[in-house]
């Protein structure tokens, strides 16, 4: 398994942990992160090797040697960071995507893993957002993402594509995001008292089950709680010593994302 990640980040560093210390199998685990965490190289019969590398210059194809499956998650992260340098956005989510799928399809793999994001949906008025509805991205970053799925979904005749499209992670993780709606509501709450307004685990489960069953492909949303951030404000002011105060917000997004297709294969979210 080859996991193209930045720098070891909120989700796919717990996705490496949850392959070293769960699955017995024989996997071999190349990962592109570039500082150093600590982690036992081998673990249940798992080899973990890291490997450093720019995306667009292209891996080289040593590093693609016995691998049956990428996991595709290496991308700038987010509106803000894709704001900074949107040519550079583009290039990493785009190209990078189109060079890593010609890298994976000239050695061999069979089967292609894009995280992609709920957000490329942009403002949806209809009760749910299943996958076939038209795409209508509002940022930089939005509209990279969608032209990265169609990048993938173009390969589809000649490798196994599955596209994942995630609705606000959250959760715990040795490389916390605190950008995020529930993780930010929580830190604000336990370090403000005050607060302004897709389970990791269950994430991550998702990737698994996708390499485990690569006979569904296409593309998949994963979200399994529509929920307002004012009502996940409540939840955690009833957790935790804070207030509500309630400011307005310069994102115009708003839908109700439907699982119901990834639920359908048997997938089943825990938390």
């Amino acid at each position: 398994i080859l996991i193209a990640n930045k720098n070891s980040n909120f989700l796919s560093l717990k996705l490496i942990l949850k392959f070293i210390f769960f699955i017995n199998n024989q996997i071999k685990i190349k990962n592109g992160i570039n500082i150093p965490i600590c982690l036992n190289a081998k673990k249940n019969g798992v080899e973990f090797k890291f490997y450093e590398h720019d995306l667009l210059e292209g891996l080289p194809i040593e590093y693609l040697d016995d691998i049956d499956v990428v996991i595709h998650l290496a991308s700038i992260a987010n509106d803000p960071c894709s704001e900074l340098n949107p040519k550079l956005s583009w290039e990493v989510i785009c190209l990078g995507t189109q060079i890593l799928l010609e890298k994976a399809i000239k050695s061999k793999i069979k089967q292609f893993i894009y995280a992609s994001s709920g957000s490329v949906y942009g403002l949806k008025n209809e009760e749910k957002v299943t996958e076939d509805l038209e795409l209508e991205p509002i940022s930089e970053y939005n509209k990279a993402k969608m032209c990265a799925e169609r990048i993938v979904l173009s390969y589809s005749a000649r490798i196994i594509t599955q596209i994942v499209r995630p609705a606000t992670v959250c959760g715990v993780s040795p490389r916390m995001r605190l950008d995020v709606a529930v993780n930010l509501l929580t830190m604000q709450a336990l370090t403000k008292k005050e607060i302004t307004v897709i389970h990791i685990d269950d994430i991550i489960e998702l990737y698994i089950f996708l390499i485990k069953n690569p006979q569904f492909t296409g593309t998949f949303n994963a979200g399994f709680e529509n929920i307002s951030i004012l009502d996940i404000a409540k939840i955690i002011k009833k957790k935790l010593d804070c207030k509500i105060n309630i400011k307005e917000s310069n994102d115009p997004r708003s839908y109700r994302v439907s699982s119901d297709k990834i639920l359908e294969t048997g997938y089943v979210p825990k938390k």
